[in-house]
């Protein structure tokens, strides 16, 4: 904001000042100008003091203004970029498609960060016994002994209920907790909703608004019974600033109801196929939360009349698809040093004659550091549609993140027509699939994609191993893409 509008720093104060601080603030500074220089017309200093002081003390204007500082302030927090595949499309009485990358990159200086509270919710039914419980125990003492002082954790065990293992707290005592946790034996069923409801009870034992809140699963089953009330206990807690992401053990748990569990708070859903890769797993998704530079990021879908999300894409921090059929799109949290992008298909109605389409993007966040609720940042990106359109080249970065996303897309629409009983149209759709992934020099991918290909039109489906080794592989090429863009 420009200094000459900065009215709680002319006048000496904190945005937190009484009337009666402001009022002594402002009586002190008056002073210290001669009467003859009290002239609002003939004195700058003196207008801005008087104006800072008015504003200031008319709770009205003060709150107006109070809402505007917070907006500017907000927008050196959080820095949105935009890039379409193309400005300008030509008049046609069919749909068009788009592309529009979202670049919403962390501030530069460093900020003040939350504390982070974090609740490990374990499966531990019959079928964790050995090597995954194992592993999974070892992963999780190798992120207890890397929490901060200021943090708080809880541990979750669960089969066909729920046992809190280490309460929320400090971790003042790591060998203490190691202990409690190594005393974990698998048993009993699988029912996911007891673990949640456990682990979310234990977060809100702190004051949520001042941490970063996280509950991470790890399960290796189906749920008995109770999906539904995982999926309403999801929707629920991210309305409380709780964010959830969700790991796969071996193959027989169900990926779309992961995805669809972590979906309302923009979590992560992952495969962890073999026991000995959970460390890696856990880490990493440890590693963003340390660092929250915004909170509960959405978008609002509704760019323009003519235009509608098709699909929608995180590509930053992590590969996962969005949901877009509501109002607001989650995207989750802006982590660590590198940006949050995400990648949408419009489609863009018919538009029979020349005309100009503002896409309005609007993002809403929370910002921790200064404890800002649901701010906005704003952008607009002008589509022409022209009678005459030269041939232009969409953006490399573009192009490369679509190719490898249709490669995923691909995989899921396989399954779709499986589910549908179209089998003819999976092999051939399979088939096409495993000729993209040679041509990425993807060889193990592809020759997956052959054998599923055989698996079809030999059983009617595809082998549980084979469906997440392609889902999670293929959405895994969307963060080698990533990673190759940032060190080229």
């Amino acid at each position: 904001m420009d200094k000459e509008f900065e009215y709680y720093a002319i006048l000496g104060v904190t945005s937190q000042a009484t009337l009666e601080e402001i009022q002594t603030a402002f009586a002190a500074l008056r002073l210290k100008i001669p009467k003859e220089k009290r002239n609002k017309a003939k004195n700058p200093a003196y207008a801005r003091l008087a104006n800072a002081y008015e504003v200031l003390s008319d709770p009205a204007r003060r709150a107006t203004y109070d809402s505007l500082l917070a907006e500017t302030k907000s927008l050196e927090m959080v820095n949105l970029q935009v890039t379409a595949s193309r400005d300008r499309i030509k008049v046609s009485d069919a749909e068009q498609v788009v592309y529009l990358l979202l670049d919403i990159l962390p501030p530069t200086q460093e900020t003040k960060q939350l504390p982070l509270n974090l609740s490990l919710v374990l499966d531990k039914s019959t079928s964790m016994q050995g090597s995954r419980l194992s592993h999974v125990k070892t992963a999780v003492e190798l992120i207890v002994n890397k929490m901060a002082p200021v943090d708080t954790l809880s541990i979750v065990s669960f089969s066909d209920r729920a046992e809190v293992v280490v309460p929320a707290g400090k971790v003042e005592n790591p060998t203490a907790v190691v202990g409690q946790l190594r005393g974990v034996q698998a048993s009993g069923g699988t029912e996911i909703y007891q673990g949640l409801q456990a682990g979310v009870k234990e977060l809100q034992k702190v004051d949520l608004a001042k941490h970063t809140n996280y509950l991470i699963l790890l399960t290796d089953g189906h749920t008995y019974g109770d999906a539904a009330q995982c999926l309403e206990l999801a929707q629920r807690t991210a309305k409380e600033n709780i964010g959830i992401s969700a790991f796969g053990l071996g193959t027989e748990w169900n990926d779309q109801f992961l995805d669809a569990l972590v979906s309302p708070s923009g979590g992560q859903s992952n495969f962890v196929e073999q026991p000995g890769d959970i460390v890696q797993h856990l880490q990493k998704r440890i590693q963003g939360l340390g660092t929250i530079y915004a909170k509960n990021l959405q978008l609002k879908a509704a760019l323009h009349r003519n235009v509608s999300i098709q699909y929608g894409f995180k590509l930053e921090p992590f590969a996962q698809p969005i949901a877009v059929d509501e109002e607001m799109l989650q995207l989750g949290n802006l982590e660590g040093r590198s940006p949050l992008a995400a990648l949408l298909e419009l489609k863009i109605a018919p538009s029979p004659a020349e005309t100009r389409l503002n896409l309005n993007i609007e993002i809403i966040a929370d910002i921790p550091g200064p404890q800002m609720h649901e701010q906005t940042f704003k952008d607009s990106h002008r589509l022409l549609v022209l009678s005459d359109v030269a041939q232009e080249m969409p953006p490399e970065k573009i192009v490369e993140a679509v190719r490898v996303m249709n490669m995923y897309r691909m995989n899921e629409k396989v399954w779709q027509e499986v589910e549908a009983g179209r089998l003819d149209v999976a092999t051939t759709r399979m088939h096409h699939l495993s000729t993209r992934l040679l041509e990425a020099g993807e060889t193990e991918l592809a020759h997956q994609a052959q054998q599923e290909m055989e698996q079809i039109s030999r059983a009617g489906t595809m082998s549980l191993a084979g469906r997440k080794k392609l889902k999670y592989g293929t959405r895994a090429l969307i963060d080698k893409a990533q990673y190759k863009k940032k060190h080229d």
